[in-house]
């Protein structure tokens, strides 16, 4: 990796040098074994709750380690190296459920439902996608219909990380469908983890405290390419009663909430395809060293070299695109377009890089004995979730039209 300290400060190489060491210790000996069995990490999941990796970015009155998103950006590219079943865990948890309620929330929701999360003691999760509407988020159908003090919520979301196992999710749903995507509202929803007993056992994923609300059920568990022991499932909703107290935000304004999210947590998903594509360059060199071909080292080949030499340039240039877009979000500046493009740029270079590491390994690379096959697989989710790569192009397209004064 190039020299970019001039992106960070001391404490961003300190969770540097903190995630690898514990990606290396205590995730890259099992990651091929959970991608397997499609089995959700638990106890991996509570030691990484034990050393704060679920509230890297709040603050520390909720339970956060007050730093900031690169250095959480930074954790997840680590956690991703040498799996992207845990970074995103650390990922969705992060960005798109303790964000939000960080930065929309009231100090009373805060108190409840951010220092649970923050401090690792359950997890969270995202509810927007539905079956019938991913990238058109407006097409929403889920309904929200208020009786009384509360809301009574009806209908599905699928593709929902955490879906399962997690306590709390910030939900979207139609408040006022005359109002198409100015009427929707966020709502946040608890319920118990599907495996109780296991959260239990590591003393990680459950609180006594959060009350699950009758109605809401968790579907059927979605298998998936990649990203296999990451817990995605459908959840349902059916005349869930939730209180005005949890409504987050403004009753009607929640799709801006939605694309605040979205937009920042593309810097997240750029970070997992950096991750990906440094672990699968990673083992590309390691390989290239040790194999031999006609009688010298596959990387002894000038091919091969250039092939490399553009592995590592991809990956280098969209580290500075996210840094720059963390950057800007932290200075509280304009970061929509470098967002996208840094997500864009990131997830096609991820595909890229690790596709090209199976070439270097052959029919090896082709076999589950090598991680890179693992590593392409789950660099293909970082070009569709969280808005696809057509859907970066809208965005940045949009906002240089803007700046033309053409939008």
């Amino acid at each position: 990796m190039g020299d970019l300290s001039l992106f960070y400060d001391d404490h961003h190489e300190m969770i540097r040098e903190m995630v690898r060491e514990f990606a290396v210790a205590e995730i890259a000996p099992v990651a091929s074994e959970f991608d397997e069995s499609e089995q959700f990490p638990w106890e991996n999941g509570a030691k990484m709750a034990e050393i704060g990796l679920f509230g890297i970015p709040f603050d520390e009155e909720f339970g956060g380690a007050g730093m900031d998103i690169l250095a959480s950006a930074i954790a997840v590219e680590e956690l991703a190296r040498v799996c992207g079943s845990h970074s995103i865990m650390i990922g969705a948890h992060t960005s798109l459920c303790a964000t939000p309620i960080a930065r929309f929330g009231t100090e009373e929701q805060k108190r409840r439902f951010l220092t649970p999360l923050a401090s690792g003691q359950v997890l969270g999760g995202f509810g927007l996608t539905e079956p019938g509407s991913g990238s058109d988020a407006a097409a929403m159908r889920t309904t929200a219909e208020k009786k009384g003090d509360r809301w009574v919520l009806n209908g599905q979301k699928t593709w929902i990380t955490h879906g399962g196992v997690g306590e709390i999710f910030v939900v979207g749903a139609v408040t006022d469908p005359e109002k198409g995507a100015k009427g929707i509202t966020v709502f946040i929803l608890t319920k118990e983890t599907c495996d109780l007993e296991e959260a239990t056992r590591v003393g990680f994923g459950h609180s006594d405290e959060l009350d699950a609300m009758p109605g809401f059920q968790v579907g059927q568990k979605l298998r998936k390419l990649g990203w296999n022991a990451s817990d995605t499932r459908e959840l349902i909703f059916e005349d869930v009663e939730v209180p005005d107290a949890n409504v987050l935000g403004e009753i009607d304004e929640g799709f801006p909430i939605f694309l605040d999210t979205l937009d920042g947590g593309r810097i997240g998903i750029a970070a997992h395809a950096i991750g990906i594509a440094q672990g699968a360059l990673d083992e590309a060199v390691r390989y290239t060293g040790e194999r031999e071909q006609f009688g010298r080292k596959i990387n002894d080949f000038q091919g091969v070299r250039f092939m490399l030499a553009e592995m590592d340039t991809s990956i280098h240039a969209a580290r500075v695109m996210t840094y720059h877009a963390a950057r800007l979000r932290m200075a509280g500046k304009p970061y929509k377009k470098e967002a996208s493009m840094a997500k864009l740029f990131a997830s096609e270079a991820a595909m890229d890089v690790t596709t090209r590491a199976v070439q270097l390994h052959g029919g090896y690379g082709y076999s589950r004995e090598y991680p890179v096959e693992r590593m392409m697989r789950d660099a293909k989710i970082t070009e569709i979730g969280e808005g696809t790569s057509e859907i970066q192009k809208m965005v940045i397209s949009r906002e240089l039209l803007k700046e033309h004064g053409q939008g």
